[in-house]
C-alpha cells in the first residue's frame, strides 16, 4: 500500500538525512559546538547496515563535515539490519561499536551530546517552540533533513522511484523567502541533495510562505499538495517536474511523520 513504510528506506533517511542535520546544529547552537571543542584531533564515523549505503561524517573541534577525512580516527557503528539503525535513532538501540579507547570516549561523549541535541531540535517539545531562536534553528535542520530524505525517497522507495522516473535532469530549489535556497539535483532519474551555495540556475522551484510553513509541510504536519492548493507553497518554472518532486515530498512526509 501507498502509506506501507521500508524499514531500509527508513534507514537510509535516518543515515543520510536525519543524522546529515548534523553540520546544521553544530553551525547554529553553541552547545553543540562546546561538545566538540575538546577533541583532540578530527574523527569521522560511519554507519554500516545490510542492504544500506553507508553513511560517514567527520567531526572537527567546530564543524561537521559529511565524509572521510585523510588521517582522521576512525570509528564505524555496525548495525545487523536496516530496523536495528532505525532503532538506534530513535533511541531504542546501541550499535555494535568499532573504534580505538579514544573512539568509544568520543561515542560515549560529545557524540552522544550531539545526537541528544539532534533530537531535541528534530523532535522539539512545544514549549521549545515558543522561542523564536530555537524555532528558527529547528525548523532550518528540518528543511535540510527533508531536502536529503527527499533523494533518499526518490532513489530508494518504490513509490518515489516511480514518481522520480517521470523527473527530467536539472536542478530543483527548495525556497523559503530570499535567504534559503537548497537544491536537489537529478540526473537519470537520480536525485542527490547537496548543501552549499547554488551553482546553476533552478530549472524548478518549490516556495514556501516562510518558515512555519515549511516547517509543517516537511515535518509532515501538513500536505504538500494542500498547501499549493491554499497558496502557501507556491511552484515557478517546469511545472510537470515539480508535481512528481511534491509527490516525492509527501511520501517523505509520511516517513518523518511516523
Amino acid at each position: 500500500m501507498l502509506t506501507d513504510l521500508n524499514p531500509r528506506v527508513t534507514a537510509h533517511i535516518n543515515a543520510h538525512a536525519v543524522l546529515g542535520a548534523l553540520p546544521v546544529l553544530v553551525a547554529r547552537v553553541p552547545e553543540a559546538r562546546a561538545a566538540l571543542a575538546g577533541l583532540d584531533r578530527p574523527t569521522t564515523v560511519t554507519l554500516k547496515a545490510p542492504g544500506v549505503a553507508d553513511a560517514s561524517y567527520t567531526f572537527t573541534t567546530d564543524a561537521v563535515v559529511p565524509g572521510a577525512q585523510d588521517g582522521a580516527r576512525r570509528v564505524t557503528l555496525v548495525f545487523t539490519s536496516p530496523k536495528h539503525l532505525n532503532r538506534m535513532v530513535d533511541g531504542e538501540a546501541q550499535p555494535l561499536p568499532v573504534a580505538s579507547p579514544a573512539g568509544l570516549k568520543f561515542l560515549t561523549g560529545p557524540f552522544s551530546t550531539l545526537a541528544d541535541l539532534l533530537g531535541t531540535y528534530l523532535r522539539p517539545a512545544d514549549e521549545a517552540l515558543a522561542d523564536p531562536e530555537f524555532k528558527t534553528t529547528s525548523t532550518l535542520m528540518t528543511l535540510n533533513v527533508a531536502a536529503a530524505a527527499i533523494a533518499q525517497v526518490a532513489n530508494e522507495d518504490r513509490s518515489g522511484r516511480f514518481s522520480a522516473s517521470m523527473v527530467p535532469d536539472g536542478q530543483v530549489a527548495l525556497e523559503v523567502g530570499d535567504d534559503i535556497d537548497l537544491r536537489l539535483h537529478v540526473e537519470d532519474n537520480v536525485f542527490t541533495f547537496v548543501p552549499g551555495t547554488p551553482t546553476a540556475p533552478a530549472r524548478a522551484a518549490l516556495r514556501f510562505a516562510d518558515l512555519d510553513v515549511a516547517g509543517d509541510v516537511l515535518a509532515g504536519r501538513a500536505s504538500a499538495l494542500g498547501s499549493i492548493c491554499d497558496g502557501t507553497l507556491g511552484m515557478r518554472g517546469y511545472i510537470p517536474m515539480l508535481d512528481n518532486v511534491s509527490r516525492i515530498l509527501d511520501r517523505v512526509g509520511h516517513y518523518l511523520g511516523d
